[in-house]
């Protein structure tokens, strides 16, 4: 499992296939909150950290592709 320390604010979230999911906002509770600015309907939302791959070149990239880290989405 990753580190949380690693994951910053602002960081870019892309899924295993490189598409951008996201933008971290911060963490929260042991989860990644994201921006609601890029947000498909404008609301915030909370990846697990359990779907992150790894933090390098300043992204956090999940073990799975957009589409299905997307649907990792959750609410508050």
């Amino acid at each position: 499992m990753v580190d949380a320390s690693q994951i910053k604010e602002h960081m870019e979230i892309v899924g295993s296939c490189g598409h951008h999911v996201g933008t971290v906002d911060h963490m929260q509770d042991g989860r990644i909150k994201l921006t609601k600015n890029d947000s498909p309907d404008g609301q915030h939302h909370f990846l697990p950290l359990s779907i992150v791959a790894s933090v390098e070149d300043g992204k956090v990239k999940s073990s799975m592709n957009h589409v299905d880290t997307m649907a990792q989405f959750q609410n508050a």
